[in-house]
């Protein structure tokens, strides 16, 4: 039975093996294809490309806006559309944004939309460098002041002045370069400065305010932008609109280099570690685990973290490693617990993140403690119970069980007892020949001291 069951583990093992490559073979094109959207050929009429940003600005969004910025310089096109809609994101994916757009070699307009949008924080600094700024109706832009994590049960606060005072310098860089007001692009930063649309058109913020893209082409035709290769004419009036859509590879980017889901990915491959650890044989749990782990310390590469925090984390992973090993009835478990917790909650420093971002991240923090302890108490609890049972092995490992005996016991011989062929003596010297049933009455090193005796509890002759 044993061989039997060890035989399909295999069987499916390798099955889940073959499988596995066959679908990452399928799926790994996709994570790198890079071609250009397919376009028809109509002569005359200009290609604008449009790009769209939304949700949290993350690595995966950089990789899409900077692959879209090749893809339109190959295909000779008049300009590309960075369609704003975002709370904000990461510092260095916003950064390599912009320095992507900086080194353009055509019109990089940006604009939010659509009505009702918003680009806040990441998204301010990216509006403020397109060559051409727009807006929707109903949109608004700023609040670009970094935060950073509070103690829990208070909202986010200012960051550190030195983190100011760079983002603060870099907006006013960015607006002096396209000729934008300086002074109030820092406003953005150090006052948490915001506009609607009407009112960054009067300061100067954005140049233009457009319905909709049609709206926007149409206005934006004639006008002159200075590239990296010279002054340029925009002729969009009657342009073709492409839209770049990101790939597989750029979302699956997104999702891990999200903060929060990166420590989540984190936390599952610590704990499924830790399961598969304590109960080995069945796969799932480590499989699981070193995947999720893999994937969380990837995403966790691709944004900026703390290095206490993250020392608090492998703290607390090693307590609550020592909890399964250790009589501690869950003091190290606690300790751990709470250590890990506090490492998620202070270990992103993202500064332009949304403020409401850090009330969820909390929120994902205790969710996470919950489960841990969860986990805690179902070991402790398992683990006392271990601890109640009497010992399997030693002098009354086989006590009051019944034995055969399979070679005369003469005072000496040989007894087979659960499925084993141990040295057995008579108790009272007498034989007791081969064939004969036995009961157990104590052990002493590798020798079994039995007797006749019919009340003894039998467990089977194999």
């Amino acid at each position: 039975m044993d061989l039997d069951v060890l035989g399909i583990r295999r069987t499916w093992g390798t099955n889940f093996a073959k499988c596995g490559a066959i679908l990452i073979l399928a799926v790994l094109p996709c994570f790198f294809h890079d071609s250009v959207p397919s376009v028809s050929a109509e002569e005359g009429r200009p290609l604008v490309y449009t790009l769209g940003v939304d949700d949290t600005v993350t690595a995966g969004t950089a990789r899409h806006v900077i692959r879209g910025l090749r893809l339109a310089e190959k295909s000779g096109a008049e300009a590309v559309v960075i369609l704003l809609n975002t709370p904000g994101g990461l510092v260095t994916a916003t950064l390599d944004i912009i320095q992507a757009m900086s080194a353009s070699t055509f019109p990089v307009i940006t604009y939010v939309s659509p009505q009702g949008a918003i680009a806040a924080s990441a998204g301010t600094f990216i509006l403020l460098n397109g060559h051409i700024a727009a807006m929707s109706p109903g949109t608004t832009c700023g609040a670009a002041m970094p935060v950073t994590m509070a103690v829990p049960g208070e909202a986010p606060r200012a960051a550190d002045q030195k983190t100011v005072n760079f983002l603060a310098g870099h907006m006013k860089s960015i607006a002096r370069e396209r000729g934008r007001p300086a002074g109030l692009a820092e406003k953005f930063v150090t006052e948490n400065l915001t506009l609607s649309n009407s009112e960054a058109l009067e300061e100067g913020i954005v140049n233009l305010n457009a319905a909709d893209l049609g709206d926007l082409l149409k206005k934006i035709h004639g006008l002159t932008v200075s590239t990296r290769k010279g002054s340029r004419s925009l002729n969009t009036s009657e342009a073709r609109t492409v839209e770049i859509r990101p790939n597989l590879n750029e979302r699956f980017v997104h999702l891990v280099s999200n903060p929060t889901l990166a420590v989540i990915l984190l936390m599952i491959g610590i704990y499924g570690l830790i399961i598969g650890f304590y109960s080995p044989g069945f796969f799932l749990p480590e499989v699981l685990g070193a995947v999720s782990l893999v994937l969380g310390l990837a995403g966790m590469g691709l944004f900026q973290g703390n290095l206490a925090a993250a020392l608090l984390i492998l703290l607390g992973t090693g307590l609550l490693i020592a909890e399964l090993f250790t009589p501690s009835y869950g003091v190290l478990g606690v300790g751990g617990l709470a250590s890990v917790v506090l490492g998620i909650l202070f270990f992103p420093v993202e500064p332009l993140m949304p403020a409401g971002w850090f009330a969820a991240f909390k929120a994902v923090a205790a969710g996470i403690g919950v489960a841990g302890a969860a986990l805690m108490i179902v070991a402790v609890t398992g683990l006392a119970g271990i601890r109640k049972l009497r010992p399997v092995h030693g002098e009354g490992e086989f006590r009051n069980e019944a034995a055969y005996v399979i070679k005369d016991l003469n005072p000496g011989g040989l007894v087979k007892i659960r499925g084993e062929i141990w040295q057995a003596v008579s108790r009272d010297g007498h034989t007791i020949r081969e064939g004969q049933r036995v009961t157990v009455f104590e052990r002493r090193g590798m020798t079994l001291y039995v007797g006749l005796n019919e009340h003894g509890r039998e467990t089977g002759k194999g």
